[in-house]
């Protein structure tokens, strides 16, 4: 469905994209995830033609950016963070007037309006003024705006930045049904939203990819380690180090803070593909220690998120 290859765009001497390449399958719902500034945008208003790149190449079905662009624009709908809309106007009004501009036929059109009233939470705010709504209904407005020629493409930059949680959920819902029928990028910087609606996602950074694939495969390839933790009652940290120290895969155990002082906390950090759990149970069995706690946890995307992010 889309093809992005060498994407490169400079603002001046400023490289804000840097030599990207992603491919977009029909009816993928794919996150692009990064801080402020890492080119989230920039790489968004590419793909809509809204800005034209410096080197590289954009593909949308059988058309390039450049020579095609007007038809490209036909096939993608657009909402950028801030749906610009016009505030003095009802919401009846402004899709009437939306769909007027998409060049809808009279007898499409008001049926249209009712869909998208319907499918986006609507009805309730038709007659009122854009004006007097909450952000989380600017942006169910926005998104009916984007949706109005039912476009098969969807490219959406940060839908939900500076909705409260319940709206967050409400938007995050629109763009599921959305995601049923066409092909959706989206941009966030917020972790959840990506795990909760996306097939797919692609982590930038200083305008670059550095991590593309679905949310359990970019967990496993930044790494095996794994964190387990244990507490044991009246154990002492250098027999349980000794005990445990002939298991393969251990790579370091550290004490951690109790609020108890005849109880055991340690972390263990695990560099194995191979599940040690059974081996390390078997020998708290043998030692007859009291068994308090035992957890594992693997990569979070968060923390992923974080080492591939930070500034180096």
């Amino acid at each position: 469905m889309i093809h992005v290859e060498n994407l490169t765009r400079y603002y001046d001497d400023f490289c804000a994209v840097d030599g990207i390449h992603l491919d977009i399958q029909k009816g993928e719902i794919l996150g692009l995830l990064g801080p402020n500034g890492a080119g989230k945008t920039t790489t968004l208003r590419m793909l809509t033609g809204y800005l034209q790149p410096s080197a590289g190449q954009i593909r949308v079905k059988d058309f390039t950016i450049g020579a095609d662009t007007i038809a490209i624009k036909k096939c993608i709908g657009y909402l950028p963070e801030s749906a610009p809309l016009y505030h003095d106007m009802m919401v009846y009004d402004y899709l009437n007037y939306v769909a007027d501009i998409r060049e809808l036929k009279a007898d499409r059109k008001l049926t249209r309006i009712n869909e998208l009233a319907q499918l986006c939470g609507l009805n309730t705010v038709m007659h009122k003024t854009i004006g007097e709504l909450s952000k989380g209904f600017k942006q169910r407005v926005g998104l009916a705006h984007t949706l109005m020629n039912d476009p098969e493409i969807l490219i959406l930059d940060e839908p939900t930045s500076g909705l409260d949680p319940n709206q967050i959920v409400e938007i995050r819902e629109i763009i599921r049904k959305i995601g049923r029928e066409k092909t959706i990028i989206l941009s966030t910087h917020i972790l959840s939203e990506a795990e909760a609606t996306c097939d797919r996602i692609a982590i930038i950074h200083q305008g670059k990819i550095v991590a593309d694939g679905s949310t359990q495969a970019i967990k496993q390839s930044a790494g095996r380690e794994r964190t387990i933790y244990i507490t044991l009652e009246s154990a002492n940290i250098e027999t349980v180090r000794a005990h445990l120290k002939p298991v393969a895969g251990i790579s370091r155990i550290d004490k951690l803070d109790s609020s108890d002082p005849d109880h055991l906390a340690i972390k263990i950090f695990v560099q194995s593909d191979v599940d040690i759990r059974k081996d390390i149970y078997r020998i708290i069995r043998q030692a007859d220690w009291i068994l308090l706690e035992f957890r594992q946890e693997t990569q979070t995307l968060e923390h992923i998120f974080r080492e591939l992010t930070l500034e180096n």
